[in-house]
């Protein structure tokens, strides 16, 4: 069976941007189809959260989500409901309670293998909450020399989705 990628982007980004149609070649190349929720319009983490859940409910596989911020919070909330199969976080939104709800309980770790890349210069979501989000979760972390969007990182993002890709089949 073909394994399913779901994309979630970030609060003011878009379903097909730059980032993620980097990293869709590299899924496409290992054999998966993707998708890549539009919450364009959608404001409410609530209704976005929804949209997803839907999304992977329609999938004939359990779904691998990658996320970038909210989009990656989204994946997060998700994983547990959609029986997740991996989770690739790219600058995931954690730790920004009250802002956010507190996520729901997450799947075991070796149930859903979870890569997070962060940059040391995010300025939206500081890297100390990935760390000590990776740590307690004791996720695969990587930490570039990058911003909150990622983009001087993309040919190590596309590299880690590979192997972690790979490591699936």
């Amino acid at each position: 069976m073909t394994q399913h990628v779901i994309f979630s982007h970030g609060k003011d980004s878009e379903p097909w941007g730059r980032k993620i149609l980097a990293l869709a070649d590299i899924a496409r190349a290992a054999g998966c189809s993707v998708e890549s929720v539009d919450y364009r319009g959608i404001d409410e983490v609530d209704r976005r959260l929804e949209k997803l859940l839907s999304v992977g409910r329609a999938s004939a596989s359990a779904p691998v989500l990658v996320g970038s911020s909210l989009g990656a919070w989204l994946s997060l909330a998700a994983a547990e409901r959609l029986a997740a199969r991996a989770l690739f976080l790219m600058a995931p939104a954690v730790g920004l309670e009250p802002l956010l709800p507190p996520l729901p309980r997450l799947p075991a770790i070796d149930v859903c293998p979870t890569v997070i890349v962060h940059g040391w210069r995010d300025e939206i979501v500081p890297c100390d909450h990935a760390l000590r989000f990776a740590a307690e979760r004791r996720a695969t972390l990587h930490v570039v020399d990058d911003d909150h969007r990622l983009h001087a990182s993309t040919p190590q993002l596309q590299r880690w989705l590979a192997e972690l890709l790979g490591s699936l089949s």
